[in-house]
C-alpha cells in the first residue's frame, strides 16, 4: 500500500463515521444555503501581475517531517499576503499533514485573498465542509479516483463544487490522468511535479505534460519550484501559475522569501 493509498483509506473511514452520526447531511444543507460569494480562485490566477503564487501554508508532509516548528497559520498567510501571493492553499488534512479546517477558517478572516482548500478528497462531504469554512476552490486528485470511482467519480465531485460557487483545481501527474481531467471538463489543472506514490519530484513533468494541455486551460505547475529560474523555466512551457509551499514555510522571513521568489532571474 502507498501512502496515497494509506490517506485515502482513512479519508473514506472519515467520511463514513461522518455519514453514519448524520453530519454530513447537516453539512450539505448548510453549504447549499449559504449565499457568502467565492473570492474568485481561478480568476486570481490569470490576473494581476506576473509570476502568480500559490503560496501553501503546510506543517508537515509524510516525507519530509515537520517544515516549520513555529507553524501559525495567521501569520503565514498574512506574510503572504504581504510578499505578494495571488492566492493561499491551505493544507487541511490533520493525521498526515497537520493542518486543519479551523485553519482555512481563521485564514479566512485575516487575509482577502482567494483560498484553496487543499485535502484529500473522496466524498460530496468533503466539499460542502470546505465551502462552509471559507475556501473559494478545492483540489481534487485524478489519482484518487482512478482505481475506485473512476473518471465518474471525479466528475460528481466537480459538478458538486461548482454547484457550490467553488473553482476546482484538477490534479494530475501522468498523460493518462491528463486525460481523465480533460475528459471531466477540467478548466483549472495542476500538474504535480511529485509522484504521490514516491514522493519523488521532477519538473520536466510539468514540461512533458504541457505539450497535451487543451487550449483555455488555466495550468498550474506544483512541487519542486523553489527559484525564479525555476519559474520561468515552466512559464516558458505555459505555466500560468505555481504552487510552491514547502521552500516557503522553511523561510525565517516568509514574506522576503516570496518577493525573492517572484523575482525575475
Amino acid at each position: 500500500m502507498t501512502i496515497l493509498d494509506e490517506i485515502l483509506d482513512h479519508k473514506r473511514r472519515a467520511v463514513d463515521a461522518a455519514r453514519a452520526d448524520g453530519a454530513a447531511e447537516q453539512v450539505e444543507c448548510a453549504a447549499r444555503g449559504l449565499t457568502v460569494p467565492t473570492r474568485g480562485f481561478r480568476a486570481a490566477l490569470v490576473g494581476g501581475e506576473a509570476p502568480r503564487i500559490i503560496a501553501e501554508i503546510k506543517c508537515r508532509s509524510p516525507s519530509r517531517g515537520e517544515i516549520r516548528a513555529d507553524f501559525e497559520p495567521v501569520d503565514c498567510a498574512r506574510a503572504y499576503a504581504e510578499g505578494g501571493a495571488a492566492a493561499i492553499s491551505v493544507l487541511t488534512d490533520e493525521r498526515y499533514f497537520g493542518g486543519h479546517l479551523d485553519d482555512l477558517e481563521k485564514v479566512r478572516s485575516a487575509v482577502p485573498l482567494p483560498l484553496l482548500c487543499k485535502d484529500f478528497v473522496v466524498d460530496p462531504f468533503q466539499i460542502d465542509e470546505a465551502r462552509l469554512r471559507g475556501a473559494d476552490a478545492v483540489l481534487l486528485i485524478v489519482a484518487a479516483f482512478l482505481d475506485r470511482d473512476g473518471p465518474e467519480g471525479l466528475a460528481v465531485l466537480r459538478k458538486r463544487a461548482l454547484e457550490l460557487g467553488l473553482d476546482v483545481l484538477v490534479e494530475v501527474h501522468d498523460e493518462a490522468e491528463l486525460d481523465v481531467a480533460i475528459e471531466v471538463g477540467a478548466d483549472l489543472i495542476g500538474v504535480n511535479n511529485r509522484d504521490l506514490k514516491t514522493f519523488d519530484v521532477d519538473l520536466a513533468t510539468t514540461e512533458r505534460l504541457a505539450a497535451h494541455m487543451p487550449m483555455g486551460v488555466v495550468q498550474v505547475a506544483e512541487s519542486g519550484i523553489f527559484t525564479p529560474k525555476d519559474i520561468a523555466r515552466l512559464e516558458a512551457v505555459g505555466s500560468h501559475a505555481f504552487l510552491v509551499g514547502e521552500s516557503l514555510m522553511r523561510e525565517a522571513d516568509i514574506a522576503a522569501a516570496l518577493r525573492r521568489l517572484r523575482r525575475r532571474p
